[in-house]
């Protein structure tokens, strides 16, 4: 098992490693930048190393840097934690060649599932379900309408190398095909370096579920079921939840056994997870597609935590050193429901537009005494489980005490900036019940006691989302 490992990430997700790696005993180094000098994720590392100015562009995204503050302090493993170079084959390519352990999947496994066209074709070889579409190459407009109308309307085009929300256009007819194909070629070559675009089938009334895989170096892989991300604003999750109201025993099955089928085409170990689209209007829930793959930890990913009872965190550094999975698909369960709300320095009242200052007021709902997937006690406990004896984790105004739990990750702290340069995202905020009811009426008395003050923030939006009838 290593030592010391770094974390190449910042905010809420740096925390999140530390913990985990703290409790497995294992030493920590933060890396940061100008703005993230305060950080409380810089604080909570055991060391901590200054890797450039404020814009990732200057800091979080240069390998080099990284690499320098691995071999400074002596880190045997990096933990990419989600974006920045979560998903870049060079990154785990170039810690390779310095023997240092990139805490994720073999990078041949990011290059094949990095691109949308060459993942897509790689599902339909493992005889995973693929959306209709077309993968090849797009000459030019004209081909473009062409292919939609081959398909039928609407269509979906996308930019290869997209995601995010970005390089993506939908169409209903010709005349929208012609008007936006050339958008999204340049958009994608703008965001991404790509302006490769593909184009298939639009799913209506879709439901976006994913599937949490695992595996490790010794060829086994696992799927630990479910998430729902359907609600979304402009393509970007809202809530997940686990499991999903919408997927059967059966659809379950089915999707996890593709989903381990993929990973395996690809070699694919550490977590991941596989994206798929269901047509919600398909009753039978056969009518489901591979959409991509992530190739790292979603930020989503503590929904699959609190109802199967495995730290994902602790799984990933285990299977970087080598070990094998000590769980077999038979193991994996789901107990209860979970749901995550993301709390953002955006404001609704004003189109969402990012919020960026000084936490003037920060003091998140007080969670439960053991938090999944560490205990704040110093008693060890089985995670995701939150029946203790007088801890009252249910926040019922009557007063009354019901099995469920709060569990607050976040990488801010009062008097702390929300930085212009980096994602606006403050908390999340993860609930767990025995029913999908009580985890959301959970949401909505620990969103209530968030107290934060100094920014806009999206509190509100998200509590009335947990109280619409169409969610419940």
């Amino acid at each position: 098992m290593f030592k010391k490992i770094l974390i190449a990430n910042r905010g809420e997700i740096a925390c999140r490693v530390i913990k985990t790696a703290r409790r497995m005993g294992i030493a920590t180094v933060a890396v940061y930048s100008d703005a993230d000098a305060r950080a409380p994720f810089v604080r909570m590392a055991d060391e901590a190393v200054h890797i450039g100015p404020s814009p990732a562009s200057e800091s979080y995204l240069i390998a080099d840097r990284i690499i320098e503050a691995c071999k400074a302090t002596g880190a045997e493993a990096v933990h990419p934690g989600y974006g920045f170079l979560s998903e870049r084959t060079s990154f785990a390519e170039a810690l390779a060649k310095e023997n240092i352990a990139f805490i994720g999947p073999p990078a041949n496994a990011i290059a094949a599932m990095g691109d949308k066209i060459e993942s897509k074709k790689l599902a339909k070889e493992a005889g995973v379900n693929v959306v209709p579409g077309f993968v090849g190459e797009i000459r030019d407009t004209e081909h473009a309408v062409e292919i939609s109308n081959e398909i039928g309307y609407p269509v979906m085009m996308k930019a290869s190398a997209g995601g995010g929300g970005k390089g993506m256009r939908l169409a209903y007819d010709e005349k929208d095909v012609r008007e936006g194909f050339e958008s999204v070629k340049r958009e994608g070559l703008n965001s991404f370096g790509d302006d490769r675009v593909f184009i298939e089938k639009f799913i209506l009334n879709p439901r976006h579920i994913e599937i949490q895989i695992l595996g490790d170096q010794h060829g086994n892989i696992l799927y630990l079921n479910e998430r729902e991300c359907s609600i979304q604003r402009r393509h970007q999750k809202v809530v997940e939840e686990a499991p999903s109201p919408f997927v059967t025993e059966k659809m379950r099955k089915a999707m996890g056994e593709q989903c381990v089928a993929l990973s395996k085409a690809v070699g694919y170990y550490s977590a991941g997870t596989v994206e798929l689209i269901v047509s919600g209007a398909d009753p039978t829930g056969e009518s489901f597609y591979f959409l991509e793959m992530n190739t790292r930890l979603q930020v989503e990913h503590p929904v699959t935590e609190a109802i199967t009872g495995i730290d994902l965190v602790e799984q990933m550094i285990r299977v970087a050193a080598g070990e094998k999975l000590e769980l077999t698909q038979d193991d994996i369960k789901i107990d209860g429901w979970a749901i995550e709300n993301r709390v953002y320095a955006e404001d609704p009242y004003r189109g969402f537009l990012p919020s960026t200052g000084r936490l003037v007021r920060y003091s998140p709902p007080p969670a439960s005494r053991h938090q999944a997937p560490f205990a704040s006690s110093e008693v060890e406990m089985p995670i995701g489980r939150a029946r203790l004896p007088g801890v009252s984790t249910s926040l019922d105004t009557n007063g009354d005490e019901k099995a469920g739990y709060i569990r607050v990750d976040d990488g801010v702290a009062e008097g702390g900036e929300v930085s212009i340069f980096y994602d606006p995202m403050i908390a999340k905020l993860i609930t767990w019940g025995e029913t999908r009811d009580e985890a959301a009426d959970l949401q909505v008395a620990a969103l209530d006691r968030f107290e934060l003050e100094g920014l806009g923030h999206n509190i509100d939006f998200v509590s009335a989302i947990m109280q619409h009838p169409r969610f419940r």
